[in-house]
């Protein structure tokens, strides 16, 4: 019997996860570490939105869900890994209903967040991309 799994990738800026839903034991690793390891109480609360979302679907004590996340900074790879954790579910489900769930809660989840920082601009200062010198009239 072969073992039923789905994988997806998320992005949000800079950071990018890539997501590896299996069955399992309820295990939610983040870069090989569990996630109530982890410290920041914002960035759990992100990574659990979309297995919250999915419980009417798929029992969550009975799947592992591995991430492996890079680039970026710490709210960009949770908004990464909700994303490809989201996407990776719906995938392992087949379950176009689930899909409505996350679009009608927040549609970044699936879709994922397009926006960029703005490039910063030459013959300016380091200090951002619309940023001058400033001007004095005194």
């Amino acid at each position: 019997m072969t073992e039923k799994f789905a994988h997806a990738s998320g992005k949000r800026k800079n950071a990018v996860a890539r997501t590896t839903v299996r069955s399992g034991t309820g295990r939610i690793l983040i870069n090989s570490k569990n996630l109530e390891s982890l410290d920041n109480k914002i960035f759990k609360s992100k990574i659990r939105l979309p297995v919250i979302l999915a419980t009417d679907y798929v029992d969550d004590s009975k799947i592992d869900i591995i991430v492996k996340s890079n680039g970026g900074g710490v709210i960009g790879q949770a908004d990464a890994i909700s994303s490809s954790i989201a996407k990776a579910l719906v995938e392992y489900t087949k379950e176009k209903e689930l899909q409505g769930v996350y679009i009608k809660y927040d549609r970044t989840l699936i879709a994922g967040d397009h926006r960029q920082k703005e490039a910063r601009k030459p013959s300016q200062s380091n200090k951002g991309a619309r940023h001058k010198r400033q001007k004095s009239y005194r």
